[in-house]
């Protein structure tokens, strides 16, 4: 290497550590931590299904025929009878034509907006990935003010979105989209509704089928599916579903379809597993409903909508520090701290999971709120 790329090489290294200097006296550093036993209210395993023995059992079969990873992209040797069949158990569910699979609800997010050419408008507590998309589509996109009806229709006459982006379940604050009205709304602009379920599959709507299909809105033209399977199924992957012209669509031009490996077939085979068990799970609904109350109630919060509570912490030096105290009592949550968090505050995030029992849960509820108060220890991821 030349004097001048060494030089180029060592100023460029040296400006990402002043960086990184700034965000860890601002209380922003992220660490990646080997998990550890705990109680664990930091995951999204809303149903305890990661590790259900149906799910397990369904994942090593399909390990066993199908081997480790995919092979190859959907289009090329990726695609088995595993893929198809959740495919087409998915689009059962959630009341759609058809369903298109990805290896992550990230990249499901990115190849549904990218493939529905024209300008996005979003809500601004969207998740990044639907912010990402936007961008990454290379047309107009703009904000709307979260669930602010009157704001959308004042933008939807200016930008004429052909696509608005909207999470049923929110993934910062936990509360609901108005998905009625948002759907009245762009129907009468002649814009598509797209609707991410990360938080509402398995958690809401009937049967756990998601927050459109408890609108009402299943199977309508004029809403487009997205999902993660990592959230209440405990799998990893994410879907599209929607009309069947989307899903040939996608499959021509989607660019995260086409050049991303399929996701592995144990993985997609324990998905619909947790799908199915999911699907019949009503009493684990109730008392997840019932649990997230309870712990809205003692951390003094707003009840969420499904399985997300978010009390707010201060600075991001306090909401490190209350989950730092958090982990030294045995129980995991996580934090959000700017930029991940919309409103730019900080909060400690709490998650539900009803595979936790009972009596485990109610005391890392109180532990959570115990702890809320106290000198901070070290940063949280």
């Amino acid at each position: 290497m030349n004097d001048a790329a060494l030089s180029g090489a060592t100023d460029l290294w040296n400006r990402l550590g002043r960086k990184a200097d700034l965000r860890a006296k601002a209380g922003l550093t992220r660490t990646v931590r080997t998990r550890a036993d705990a109680i664990d209210l930091a995951g999204n395993d809303y149903l305890g299904l990661s590790r259900h023995p149906a799910v397990l059992s369904a994942a090593a079969a399909a390990l066993a025929e199908h081997g480790l990873g995919a092979g190859g992209s959907r289009l090329v040797r990726g695609t088995t009878g595993v893929h198809e069949a959740f495919e087409a158990d998915f689009a059962r569910h959630t009341g759609t034509e058809t369903a298109v699979l990805y290896s992550s609800g990230y990249l499901a997010n990115l190849g549904a907006v990218t493939a529905l050419a024209g300008p996005v408008l979003l809500d601004a507590h969207a998740h990044a990935s639907l912010h990402d998309a936007a961008r990454l589509a290379g047309g107009r996109s703009d904000t709307f003010a979260h669930n602010d009806l009157d704001d959308l229709e004042r933008q939807l006459r200016t930008l004429r979105p052909a696509l608005v982006a909207v999470e049923s379940v929110y993934s910062v604050l936990g509360d609901a989209a108005p998905l009625r009205e948002l759907h009245a709304l762009t129907s009468a602009h002649g814009a598509i509704l797209l609707v991410d379920e990360a938080h509402g599959i398995g958690t809401v709507g009937p049967q756990g089928a998601g927050g459109v299909a408890a609108a009402g809105l299943a199977g309508d033209p004029g809403v487009v599916v997205t999902a993660t399977l990592s959230k209440a199924l405990g799998a990893a992957g994410g879907a599209v579903a929607g009309p069947a012209a989307l899903r040939r669509h996608l499959h021509d031009t989607g660019r995260t379809f086409i050049f991303d490996t399929a996701p592995p077939p144990a993985v997609i085979a324990g998905a619909g597993a947790a799908l199915a068990i999911a699907r019949e799970s009503d009493s684990a609904r109730t008392e997840l409903a019932r649990r997230a109350a309870l712990a809205a109630e003692m951390l003094d919060a707003p009840t969420p909508a499904a399985g997300v509570l978010s009390p707010p912490a201060g600075d991001a030096k306090a909401a490190t520090g209350w989950a730092e105290r958090c982990a030294a009592e045995g129980v995991a949550v996580g934090c959000f701290r700017p930029p991940s968090t919309p409103d730019h505050r900080s909060r400690l995030r709490v998650t539900i999971n009803t595979g936790i029992a009972a009596a485990d849960f109610d005391r890392a509820i109180a532990v959570v709120r115990t702890a809320r108060q106290g000198p901070a220890v070290t940063l949280c991821g």
